[in-house]
This record gives C-alpha cells, structure tokens and sequence, in this order.
C-alpha cells in the first residue's frame, strides 16, 4: 500500500494551503472529529472553479444542518488528493475521474461518494477546449499531429481526452508530442510559442481566449454525451467505518450541486472568495455543469480510453469505484 500511495504522489505537488483550519500531519487516520452534535470532516480540495458548489453549499447550510462542518485543505491536484484520502489525512476528496480509476486500479482503497462536474455537452462551449493562439494553421485536431500540446499531467484524463479528438478528427494521436504544463502557466506558453496548442480549463481558457486565442476542439465533448470530468471520493475503510457521516456527506453535496447548477450567478460570485480570478476574467468563465447523479456510460468511456492508452496497471472496476 505504501508504496502504491508514493507512486500516486510521486511528482504532484503536496497540499498548500488550509483554507480554515489545519490538517493532521501525523499519517495516521483521522476518522473525523465530533463535537455539540457537530462532525467535522476535513475535504481536500483543488481550488478550481469545478468545487464551487461545495463553497456555495457551505454558505448556505447544506452541510451544517445536516451536523457536518467542512474543514476544507486545497491541493495543487487530485493526484495530491487520493493518497491523502487513502491514508486517512482527509475524509473526502476531489479528483478528476481517470485518477479515480488509476488508483483504484492500482489497489488504492478509494471509492466514490458524489458527483463533481460535468461537461457541458456543448462543442465548443465546454469549459475545457484545445486551444491556439490567433493566426495559427492548425484548423482541427487532426492537425494537432506533429505539434506540440500542452496538458497538465501526462496520461491522465486530459490526455485521453486529446487523443479521442484527433481519433474522432481523423488523425493519430501518437504522433502528437505532449508537453506537461500547469493551467496557468498555459497562456503564456501559447502565446509565447512554446506550444503549439494547449487542452486548457477556465479560467486560462478564458485568459487565451482574450489574447485572440482560437478554439479547434472540444475534447471532453468529444469523450462522451455529458462526460462526467471528477467526483467527490472517500476510502473504503472510511466509508464502511463511518456510513451515516458519507451518507450525510452525499446529501449535501447532492443539494448544493443541484443549487450552484440553478444558480450560476451565485456560483460565480462564491468563486472569488476562495480563488485569485480577476472579476473581469470570471464573467468570461464558461462554467461547468453540476449534475447531481455520476454519468456511468461517460466514466466508462474514460476507462475503456485510459487503458487502451495503457493508463492502468489492470482493468479498473468501474461498478467498485462508483457510489
């Protein structure tokens, strides 16, 4: 087990920051403390437009009636995230579905909770897209052969997700060279020519998007009808151990991703007090969608991507990984 959890951070960036409270440094389990009728549970977060709901959920009861208080940590990423929760550091987490799906199919104890986000079905209108600077030849996805691609972490779902749109465009996704790059630091490496092309997620698709930059590709939309892009997860020892608290946990998140999907206005402005995205930016960002219930077909698709990719060590279990 251990070594599956260092092989899992190897290379993420580790949790940097708390946003209300501090995290157990001592790696043993933490089932979650409770007081005055009141469990606290401690989530590890990316602090993403995607966890909106969670922030608008908490500002508005969701949790605290249901006798949870969030103690919430932000992480640079999922890959960050799992072996946190894996190891007891967190209760929750967030992470994106194919990191889900590696860890579980490398026996990492993980399981599945609540819905994250989906995609908006919409070519080009998705909160994800492959992006170019202005003026570029490249038309299509096809024409990302032979061109240099910027994701943020290499066989992961944005890789996946590549591939299938130059496949769907009628080219070969192994003769596409791609180069790992953190979101923020995409339109810059665009715009600067470092990259050819960039799958950039709001805000930087937005950022891009003001510097003339060009969308040729919707590749979660081409995934699957309403991909289901991440999910809230816990361990499996955490679940069995703890039933009613996940079970309140899922309620709530449930209530606040159908509210924050009602309320795209109140998503919006929830944003700003947990990120660093100019106001300006934010009216620009396409938001995603917040679906209360998974979309299995779409984690299928993802799986049957990633290991035809040869993402995983074995096949994952999709029905194991699922609430």
């Amino acid at each position: 087990m251990r070594r599956q959890l260092a092989a899992l951070a190897a290379g993420a960036l580790l949790v940097t920051a708390s946003a209300c409270g501090s995290s157990d440094d001592s790696g043993a389990p933490d089932p979650g403390s409770s007081s005055g009728g009141t469990t606290t549970v401690k989530l590890g977060l990316i602090p993403i437009v995607d966890v909106a709901p969670v922030y608008l959920g908490q500002k508005k009861g969701f949790y605290s009636k249901r006798g949870l208080r969030l103690d919430i940590s932000t992480a640079a990423g999922g890959a960050a995230i799992v072996p946190g929760v894996a190891s007891g550091q967190f209760q929750f987490g967030f992470s994106n579905v194919t990191s889900l799906l590696i860890a579980q199919s490398s026996g990492v104890p993980v399981q599945a909770v609540s819905n994250g986000i989906a995609s908006t079905g919409v070519q080009g209108k998705d909160f994800a897209a492959i992006a170019v600077k202005k003026g570029s030849s490249i038309k299509s996805a096809k024409d990302l052969e032979g061109k240099k691609v910027a994701i943020n972490t290499l066989k992961n779902i944005n890789e996946s997700a590549v591939r299938e749109s130059v496949r769907k465009a009628g080219g070969d996704p192994d003769k596409v060279t791609f180069v790992e790059l953190a979101f923020d630091q995409m339109p810059a490496a665009l715009d600067g020519g470092q990259v050819d092309a960039a799958c950039a997620v709001e805000p930087a698709l937005a950022t891009i998007k003001s510097q003339g930059g060009q969308v040729v590709a919707s590749p979660l939309v081409d995934v699957a009808k309403d991909t289901t892009v991440a999910l809230y997860f816990t361990s499996t020892r955490y679940r069995q151990q703890n039933a009613d608290v996940v079970k309140k946990f899922q309620e709530a998140t449930a209530e606040s991703l159908a509210y924050a999907d009602a309320h795209p206005d109140e998503a919006r402005a929830i944003i700003t007090t947990y990120t660093k995205i100019p106001a300006s930016v934010l009216a620009q960002v396409t938001l995603p969608k917040w679906p209360a219930e998974p979309n299995k077909a779409s984690i299928e698709a993802l799986a049957k991507l990633g290991e035809n990719d040869g993402f995983f060590k074995k096949t994952p279990d999709v029905d194991a990984l699922l609430p």
